[in-house]
């Protein structure tokens, strides 16, 4: 897990998001729950606003499949980082999504996720797919 190309974030914001990535790659428990804030609050396209317990029993599980993120990109801005990656399932699966965490106290309060696509992108390069 490459973080190199955050050379220009905040260094706690880019410490705190590279640690919540290595643990879901490393099935380490532990290691999420020191990161994750006790009044966290998860949203993506499937859940909005989850709190904390809600978060470890839906959304953690999913770490088993999860082999290693490959970063695009990380912004800062003041509390909140910009995250762009390419993840890959044990399976070889790949998507890319965007999230932004919000971080206090060196702990993530707030977690959006943006779900990107599938890679390869099943449209052709230039081309687009029928809604069904």
């Amino acid at each position: 897990m490459n973080v190199s190309n955050w050379s220009g974030m905040d260094a706690e914001l880019a410490e705190v998001a590279r640690r919540s990535y290595r643990a879901y790659v490393d099935k380490d428990r532990a290691a999420i729950e020191q990161i994750i804030a006790e009044d966290f609050r998860f949203t993506s396209p499937l859940d909005n606003r989850l709190d904390r317990k809600t978060y470890f029993e839906r959304c953690w599980p999913n770490c088993q499949s999860i082999a290693e993120f490959e970063f695009i990109g990380g912004v800062p801005e003041n509390d909140r980082v910009y995250v762009t990656y390419i993840g890959r399932m044990d399976s070889g699966r790949r998507f890319q999504n965007t999230e932004v965490l919000t971080v206090r106290g060196a702990k993530i309060v707030e977690a959006q996720v943006y779900f990107g696509w599938s890679l390869p992108h099943p449209a052709p390069p230039g081309g687009f797919l029928q809604d069904t």
